[in-house]
């Protein structure tokens, strides 16, 4: 049985029998808490805590999901994958524990000719919480299970809760068991992997409070309405009704593997470090397909990074597996392939993704040589230094900062005779991880508990009357200050104020927040934020700027105009500059994020490479060219999938419901999906001026506009700027760029005469240098301040010229100079002194840290710097003084 025909008929079961058929969400959440969609739960969070109402009594969905936290046993066990596809069934205060047993029940154990997966309830074991009496009860009642198949396990496994303050609730897991081949007997308990968990049932019945660890807390009581979660993994139930041995091998990352096999030349099954890297590929590939797919591009922080991660160890897979050519091109075809019937986007976005893979390949490879060479000097200095182990130190520095693998570092450590610290390399690895966890507890201690808001939301959502109006009246439905519900507020308290309607718009979609008042009977609010802290609820953040305000009293929201104006016309050239883009640069050069205010826009979108001043010209004169055009802006609200249909752009990441607001600018030309505020035609944006281009991470750039009569006001600025250029150089306008490269290439030869003037000047002293060498020991020296130098070459060259003109015998020349306005010492020793025991980096380290600075180098030459001029004299002192120790 194929993967998607598991997934269809468990959507068709559910449908069946009641339930709304959810598309599965984005991999990259909106949830503050979390980098992705980490669980099949987690676009249904807001439901089950009760902050927002269940738009449905019961749901079943699909849900794509992404987890890294167990990335090292990925390819050592049979169901270990970073990506995932969750299929899940949910009651919102609908049915609770007997329903749920029964349809899990039901539909792994009917035939498959009636539409269900065909187990054979013999190789099915079932786990109830140990205090859960009634769960273990309706097993027993509602199916065959002999009392020996459904074991009672504890907290630890068998009950369910976030860590947080909040629900919870025991839960029930449906294990398959494939046989004495596969381990021991003794059922799930055992923990044995011949058992499969392939259903976790969590019935979500109590609050908890006092959350002193994930499975220590207190119980409040029992929740106003029991929500049933349920998770089946796709790929569990693939692998088994496919008859392989692990997720690895089923029809949808089977592909990838085998051409990793074909690649490679190796045979899979001959060696079980070779498996694992196979299977490694094999998911790795498939999670970063998946994770392009939803917009996610390489970076160094937040989700890209964990996508480079991925990446990169595919690359390192493939090396170690003896293959160092390119192969992504070969491993994502194979992937898209197989997942393309489920996921049409990895097909109809291929360009886009495929262009990001090969990039990233590209640049790892290029890292990986880079890795490799400092490696092997590395390797040389430790051999050099009569060492046998390479420090913990250099690995985690290749590691942490080139990128470069750990195994790839012993495995070439090996080859060269030498073996690697890896007991010092953990302890950097565990302290690096225990900063992560630090701060991402630390995060997670910020945010703010969402609970406060679910009586709010309870009576009904927020009404934005602002895409028309600038005032509304309403009423103040909550208050809180600082997180806690109050009657009122008073003079200088700063406060979230909830009301029923508002005209001041919410930060979203890349809009900032509008500016504005809140007034009502005998009080007044400067409106200082407005965000929507759970979905489809509008708090604003206020100060009391004069009386008092209440729950209940009237209110009217009063938007900035000037503000708001501004705010629109940047909104919608933003919405030009990406048509422009796309025109000019092609599909592939899709939003990756944006920020509109009053006068400003700045927009992200997928490149790998600057943007020419040519292509920034014609980007800016078609998207003014539309401004000038006066073209029609229209909004309508339709259902998403229509919208789409019509070739509305979304931007990846963002959450949109089944009704969604697209926003036309001269109709398709400029089709996108969007709630934020906009002009009615484009001529109000008045102009466009871009001001910036730069890089965002190795796959995105970003552009940068000052709009409407901020654009104006910068292009005076440079009329300003170049009528005082023609005043000062006395040349028109059109022959500016020639005068000021005239000036420059006057200033260049006049500096390239006084070098040349400066180092003959140094040159000249080479007699007088030599020839006022001291003697310390058997060593001659030559220690000497030369004053004010152009550069610290022209010192080095004087210097090594010195050690020349003094023969053969052990000499140390150390010369110091001020250049730049900053002391620099150079010390350079012939053979004989460093047979003797001089080295100029011990010596050129020495005397920088006289000047207050650092420096080193070879034996032979070295450099050392500092930021205290005046202690040249006592910095070449030093170095003589270290030659008569």
């Amino acid at each position: 049985m194929k993967t998607a025909e598991i997934a269809q008929r468990f959507l068709d079961y559910f449908e069946k029998n009641g339930h709304t058929i959810i598309p599965s969400a984005s991999l990259v959440t909106d949830d503050p808490a979390l980098l992705f969609t980490v669980a099949g739960m987690v676009p249904f969070i807001p439901y089950l805590s009760g902050d927002v109402p269940a738009p449905y009594p019961r749901a079943a969905d699909n849900q794509k999901c992404i987890r890294t936290n167990d990335i090292e046993e990925v390819g050592k066990t049979p169901r270990h994958g970073t990506f995932f596809q969750m299929l899940g069934n949910w009651s919102f205060g609908d049915y609770f524990k007997e329903g749920a047993i029964r349809y899990a029940w039901d539909l792994l154990t009917s035939p498959e000719t009636e539409g269900g997966l065909g187990f054979d309830q013999k190789d099915l074991w079932v786990t109830v919480y140990e205090e859960d009496d009634e769960a273990h009860d309706l097993w027993l009642k509602l199916t065959d299970l002999p009392e020996e198949r459904i074991q009672r396990l504890g907290k630890d496994t068998n009950y369910w809760s976030t860590g947080l303050p909040g629900p919870a609730g025991p839960c029930s897991e449906i294990f398959f068991d494939r046989g004495p081949a596969y381990g021991i007997d003794g059922g799930p308990a055992t923990d044995d992997d011949r058992y499969v968990e392939i259903w976790n049932l969590v019935f979500m019945q109590y609050e908890i409070t006092d959350v002193r660890s994930k499975y220590d807390f207190d119980i409040v009581g029992e929740l106003p309405n029991k929500n049933i979660d349920t998770g089946m993994g796709l790929e569990r139930i693939a692998f088994i009704k496919q008859g392989v041995d692990n997720m690895y091998e089923t029809d949808q990352v089977r592909p990838v593997l085998d051409k990793a096999v074909e690649l490679s030349g190796r045979t899979y099954g001959a060696n079980h470090d070779d498996d694992v890297r196979f299977r490694v590929v094999a998911d790795h590939v498939r999670s970063s397909l998946m994770l392009m797919s939803d917009g996610v591009t390489p970076s160094n922080d937040g989700r890209g990074y964990i996508l480079r991660r991925l990446m990169r160890r595919v690359i390192r897979s493939m090396r170690l597996l003896g293959v160092d050519r390119p192969t992504f091109e070969v491993l994502f075809t194979a992937s898209r392939d197989a997942m393309k019937d489920a996921y049409p986007v990895v097909e109809t976005d291929w360009a886009r993704i495929s262009q990001y893979a090969l990039a990233e390949e590209a640049t790892f490879l290029r890292t990986l040589a880079a890795g490799e060479s400092i490696l092997d000097e590395s390797l040389t200095a430790t051999k050099a230094a009569g060492g046998t182990t390479l420090t913990g130190t250099e690995a985690f520095l290749l590691h942490d900062t080139y990128g470069f693998p750990i195994d790839l570092t012993l495995e070439i450590a090996e080859e060269a005779g030498l073996s690697v610290d890896r007991g010092a390399f953990d302890g950097l690895m565990q302290e690096q991880r225990a900063r992560a966890k630090a701060d991402a507890r630390a995060r997670k201690r910020q945010l703010a508990d969402t609970s406060v808001y679910r009586d709010l939301r309870a009576q009904g959502e927020t009404v934005f009357t602002g895409y028309t109006d600038l005032e509304a009246e309403s009423q103040v439905l909550g208050i809180l200050v600082d997180g806690v519900s109050v009657d009122r507020a008073s003079v200088g308290q700063i406060a979230e104020v909830i009301l029923a309607e508002t005209a001041l718009y919410a930060e979203s979609g890349g809009q900032v927040a509008d500016k504005g008042v809140i007034v009502g009977p005998g009080y007044e609010l400067e409106v200082l934020d407005v965000q929507k802290p759970v979905p489809g609820l509008i708090s604003h953040t206020v100060e009391v700027s004069t009386g008092e305000v209440g729950v209940g009293q009237a209110a009217t929201t009063v938007v900035d105009a000037a503000n708001r104006r501004a705010a629109r016309q940047a909104h919608s050239a933003t919405h030009l500059v990406h048509a422009a883009l796309r025109d000019t640069l092609g599909k592939t050069a899709t939003q990756a994020g944006s920020l509109n205010r009053a006068g400003y826009m700045r927009f992200d979108f997928s490149w790998g490479q600057s943007l020419s001043d040519a292509t920034k010209t014609e980007i800016e004169e078609i998207a003014n060219n539309a401004v000038r055009d006066n073209l029609e802006v229209t909004t309508r609200v339709l259902p998403l999938d229509e919208a789409r249909s019509l070739g509305a752009m979304a931007l990846f990441g963002e959450k949109y419901g089944d009704t969604v607001r697209m926003v036309d600018i001269g109709g398709p030309w400029s089709r996108e999906l969007c709630a934020g505020t906009h002009v009615s035609t484009s001529a109000e944006i008045g102009l466009i001026n871009l001001v910036g281009e730069s890089s965002v991470g190795a796959s995105n750039r970003r552009v940068e506009a000052l709009v409407g009569l901020d654009a104006f006001r910068s292009l005076a600025a440079e009329r300003a700027l170049v009528s005082q250029l023609t005043t000062s150089l006395k040349a028109p306008r059109e022959q500016l760029p020639a005068r000021i490269a005239e000036l420059q290439a006057s200033l260049k030869a006049a500096e390239k005469k006084i070098a040349a003037f400066e180092a003959k000047a140094l040159g000249d002293r080479l007699p007088a240098l030599a020839a006022g060498a001291t003697r310390i020991g058997d060593t001659v020296v030559v220690a000497e301040s030369l004053g004010n130098a152009a550069s610290a070459d022209d010192v080095r060259s004087l210097a090594l010229q010195v050690r020349e003109r003094l023969g053969s015998e052990a000499a140390v020349v150390a010369l110091g100079a001020v250049v730049n306005e900053r002391p620099v010492v150079i010390v350079a020793t012939n053979d004989a002194a460093r047979a003797a025991g001089a080295k100029a980096g011990v010596l050129a380290k020495g005397a920088a840290g006289v000047l207050g600075g650092g420096g080193g180098g070879r034996d032979d030459v070295a450099q050392g710097g500092g930021t205290d001029a005046a202690a040249l004299p006592a910095a070449l002192t030093s170095v003589k003084d270290a030659l008569g120790a």
